[in-house]
């Protein structure tokens, strides 16, 4: 008992962000809605835009920015430049806490996105990676992850160092993490096929991660293509150059998230788009492995499988950010001790508000404020 309150009395923070850093720069299309970049994107046209968005993106941006938003006392750790576009990313986050546990590094320069996000199709991200391919173990302040009660790390598949070696040093940052008693939850990004990421084993290293992880939120694209890329071939097929999402159901779903339950996955929320979200969790047996303070969080969660529709937005800006708000709301409700079921509704519908503006945070709304509108009747997909 007194080892526990010890424990306890070391959690002055609430949540840790770490992972992918970056700027990005969403340039606004004006072009009517389309069903493939190939009806806009041809060789030796100009394309008239309208004006760019420029925004501190990725992970420890848009996830952890987030939740500062919806009243998370959190900290940030990343990697940026020394350079200009690094300090346009600091600048941004001193806007919502502190800055001090950033990495400004003096030999890469600060990540950047193209996000290529015309009306009627899914969002094209030309990246470079910068110091995000540098970040290792070493990079992480342990002694202030143990004060957390939560540790959120995004992007592996767009970090070099976590994913080669078959995730070796992910697994190390897990590792780590889980034996100072403190709450693990994992987002993973796009894969490109074609790039080295694209040959990891992906499913060997969710297997070997799963025993440090408590909480995984991928997106069912980027999920299918880690465990099963036959799947994945098929949901190509069928959305015939669509997004993808669009396509999906819950009998899509189900099969990959029962095979991360087989990993020993406590609790999974898979993004599906503008269908919504697929929520499943173990048996309480292994809930009750999740870590003391979660203990009465998650107490009657064991063995839920369920999907949540999406609320439909008054108007589609951008999906720039939406599944990493998506994902900072339902994190804040659990540490917020919401039952399930209200952790799932305020995911989503945080999702449907980040889609109305270009950046990921000023559509945002507070809990209260989504609680009142889902009261109301706010339509589902």
């Amino acid at each position: 008992m007194r080892e526990r309150m010890k424990n306890m009395q070391k959690k002055t923070l609430e949540a840790v962000v770490a992972g992918l850093t970056c700027l990005d720069f969403t340039p606004v299309f004006i072009t009517p809605e389309v069903e493939e970049i190939g009806q806009i994107l041809i060789p030796s046209k100009t394309v008239f835009m309208g004006n760019a968005d420029i925004h501190a993106g990725g992970c420890v941006s848009n996830t952890g920015l987030a939740m500062c938003k919806f009243g998370v006392n959190a900290r940030l750790m990343g990697k940026v430049g020394d350079d200009d576009l690094g300090k346009i990313v600091l600048q941004q986050y001193s806007n919502y806490t502190t800055t001090e546990n950033m990495i400004i590094s003096q030999k890469e320069g600060t990540a950047y996105s193209v996000v290529l996000a015309p009306a009627g199709i899914d969002r094209i991200f030309l990246h470079y990676p910068g110091g995000n391919d540098t970040f290792g173990p070493e990079d992480i302040d342990y002694e202030l992850v143990e004060k957390a009660r939560l540790f959120h790390f995004g992007y592996p598949p767009a970090m070099y160092r976590m994913y080669k070696e078959d995730g070796r040093e992910l697994i190390e940052i897990f590792k780590r993490v889980k034996a100072l008693n403190v709450v693990t939850s994992l987002d993973t990004c796009g894969i490109d096929e074609r790039a080295e990421v694209g040959q990891a084993d992906w499913q060997k290293i969710l297997k070997n991660v799963m025993p440090y992880l408590d909480i995984f939120v991928p997106s069912a694209e980027e999920l299918c293509y880690m465990l099963d890329k036959d799947r994945f071939k098929e949901w190509k097929q069928r959305a015939g150059g669509k997004d993808m999402a669009s396509v999906l159901n819950t009998s899509d779903v189900k099969p990959l998230a029962d095979t991360l339950l087989s990993f020993g996955a406590k609790i999974i929320l898979i993004k599906c788009g503008s269908a919504g979200l697929y929520f499943a969790t173990n048996t309480q047996e292994v809930l009750d492995g999740i870590g003391e303070d979660f203990l009465p969080i998650v107490n009657g969660w064991g063995s839920i499988s369920h999907f949540a529709r999406s609320f439909k937005p008054r108007k589609v800006l951008s999906a720039t950010g939406a599944g990493d708000t998506c994902i900072a709301a339902f994190l804040t409700a659990i540490l917020k001790g919401y039952p399930w079921e209200k952790c799932v509704d305020f995911a989503a519908a945080s999702g449907a508000s980040c889609v109305e503006t270009y950046d990921a945070l000023g559509g945002l709304l507070s809990f209260e404020e989504l609680e009142r509108k889902i009261e109301a009747g706010w339509e589902r997909n």
